[in-house]
């Protein structure tokens, strides 16, 4: 059964930083891309950046491009999020996915393309 299992969420005043982890368990993880999508109240799930597991190569939305970091640690089955510079704009919950493939072709923001979700971690930013 896979697991997919976030942390790190919180509360924070803009400028403030976050560290997101995920650990996942049930399958091979050093050989699936992942990803962290975000959902905003009354908004679309949108993702927000992407890690490949055949070269490692991360992508990011163009709102998070140059803040945030996304890494993993195929020895602890981990991923990570790393957001500094947050803004209002960044409040929503946060969730981690799996793709069962070790890259995505044609489109990683598609969330059809992951098929293991997390639960998901609070994030909130106050002004």
């Amino acid at each position: 059964q896979v697991q997919l299992v976030e942390s790190g969420g919180g509360s924070v005043q803009a400028g403030g930083s976050l560290r997101l982890s995920c650990v996942v368990s049930g399958i091979d993880y050093s050989t699936k891309s992942m990803g962290w999508f975000r959902q905003a109240p009354g908004k679309e799930r949108e993702g927000v950046s992407y890690i490949s597991a055949s070269d490692g190569t991360p992508y990011y939305a163009d709102s998070v491009k140059g803040r945030f970091t996304i890494s993993r640690d195929n020895d602890k089955n981990t991923l990570y999020l790393q957001m500094n510079s947050l803004g209002p704009e960044d409040t929503a919950m946060y969730y981690c996915a799996l793709s069962r493939f070790p890259y995505i072709i044609g489109g990683w923001q598609d969330r059809q393309k992951f098929h293991n979700w997390g639960q998901g971690t609070w994030v909130t930013v106050s002004s």
